[in-house]
């Protein structure tokens, strides 16, 4: 699409959806996950490919995964939007040899044109976005050059999208924690400043990664928009990527973690290939197994807000960090969507492959509790609770054309929204924005809800039903911590 100020993108209404993981096809046959999805409600799947994966060797096409992917599209009837991130790691291509992790600038800008184009063609008409990388402001694990070398290489992706496919968008890499998170001035900032500068006309679509506290979403949006502003321009914002809880939303867990990984990863590797990555995971004595056995071994006492993020936790902990999860699925999407923001992307929908999970990453630390959905002989069978809980979302917000902050008055700790639906009456969400770990064993307020009608049904974020019957014009609602859909 042109991205030029006089004819900017718009998605056309909104919808929730999910990311599949960052290696779909790289560390084993590409398996079947848009059915999956599809059963949550998802109208929108985000998945990588790697320039590997596709282009082994130069003018060599593999397109086995490439066509694993359309070939469940093709079954899922049409309905469900694509959006792909196309990631230059390369062995031979790219300035950095890797198969994986860090993308980094190719050697050559007319062969990454090439494979642009040639992946593309392959998914003309059924892939909707194309992602250019992602955070790359994230540098040397997620992108390994400058911002204006990202520039460079966001033109000639640009031009390649519009050469295979004009009706698809590009969607600029996330924009992530490490920017929100750090001041003005800082290289994070620096860089997406360089890029919204000079990428101006080489992207559709801003995307904003969600992560941190809850309350500070609007803050991260309007400075995603900050961005374009200053160079005189501003075009849709998606989230591409959101998801909570993690470690980090809690200073008492962070105090522990920063003294524990500070001196493990303080030279992360140059390169994150299958094979390297392969080889760690057979290997004990690497500075994050002995960082995260030494977390495990004060396990006992280490705060509660980290130890709900550990494997083998207790289980009021376990369940305590589900009903978490289960409240900032809709949180962070109403926020985003209250904001202007019309396509958003949970992390993840489910472990990147199937077999068992080590406990002593870094990784299954930060995310490992985050998916939807597990795995049960070699199936993405198993539901986690947030898997009801983003199906209810989703059928909720089916038809959703607007959301809109309500306010309600003497009552400034309420979060309430509004959804304007095509084929249904409005739908209210309303929650009592506390502390994320600690604010469930508050009681609940009473809150007046101006209600039109004679009833209200009241379905919370764990999907409990109740019917609320309207008094002079309003509805008394008990109102916690725990999200509210009132319709």
């Amino acid at each position: 699409m042109n991205s030029t100020d006089d004819m900017t993108y718009e998605p056309d209404g909104m919808r929730v959806g999910v990311v599949r993981g960052i290696s779909y096809g790289l560390f084993g046959p590409p398996g079947e996950f848009v059915p999956a999805a599809s059963s949550l409600g998802a109208g929108l799947v985000r998945a990588y490919l790697f320039w590997s994966q596709i282009e082994p060797a130069p003018g060599q096409y593999r397109w086995d995964t490439v066509d694993a992917l359309l070939g469940q599209l093709d079954r899922d009837g049409g309905d469900t939007e694509v959006w792909i991130t196309l990631c230059s790691s390369s062995p031979w291509a790219t300035r950095k040899a890797t198969d994986f992790l860090p993308p980094s600038p190719a050697r050559d800008q007319s062969a990454y044109a090439e494979f642009v184009r040639q992946v593309v063609s392959r998914c003309a008409g059924r892939v909707r976005y194309w992602q250019c990388d992602n955070e790359p402001s994230n540098t040397d694990l997620l992108w390994a050059g400058t911002a204006q070398e990202y520039v460079d290489q966001l033109r000639t992706m640009y031009q390649a999208v519009q050469d295979a496919d004009p009706q698809a968008a590009v969607v600029l890499g996330g924009c992530g924690y490490d920017v929100f998170s750090s001041e003005a001035g800082s290289p994070q900032r620096d860089f997406f400043d360089h890029v919204t500068r000079h990428g101006r006309d080489s992207f559709d679509l801003f995307s904003v990664h969600l992560y941190g506290d809850v309350a500070s979403l609007p803050d991260y949006i309007a400075t995603a928009r900050q961005f374009m502003r200053a160079h005189g321009y501003c075009k849709p914002v998606v989230a591409g990527e959101h998801a909570g809880p993690q470690p980090f939303e809690f200073p008492a867990a962070i105090m522990v973690m920063e003294q524990v990984f500070a001196a493990a990863f303080a030279e992360p590797p140059a390169t994150s290939s299958t094979d390297e990555l392969a080889a760690r995971a057979r290997t004990t004595q690497t500075p994050e197994r002995r960082a995260m056995t030494a977390l495990y071994d004060r396990m006992g006492e280490l705060p509660p807000e980290l130890v709900m993020f550990m494997a083998s936790c207790p289980e009021e902990l376990a369940a305590k960090r589900h009903r978490i999860n289960c409240r900032q699925v809709i949180m962070r999407t109403l926020i985003a969507m209250s904001e202007g923001v019309r396509r958003t992307a949970y992390w993840n929908l489910a472990p990147e492959y199937p077999g068992p999970v080590d406990p002593l990453q870094m990784m299954h630390l930060m995310i490992g509790k985050l998916p939807l959905l597990g795995y049960a002989d070699g199936e993405l069978s198993v539901r986690h609770p947030a898997a009801g809980t983003f199906a209810l979302l989703a059928a909720k917000l089916a038809g959703a054309r607007s959301v809109s902050r309500l306010a309600i008055p003497g009552q400034p700790g309420v979060w309430a929204f509004v959804v304007e639906r095509q084929e249904a009456k409005p739908l209210t969400v309303l929650w009592d924005q506390r502390d994320a770990f600690a604010g469930e064993d508050e009681p609940a307020i009473p809150v007046l809800l101006p209600w039109p009608d004679a009833k209200a049904n009241v379905t919370d974020a764990f999907g409990v039903l109740a019917t609320t019957a309207s008094q002079d014009g309003s509805v008394k609602l008990q109102v916690s911590i725990t999200p509210l859909f009132v319709e």
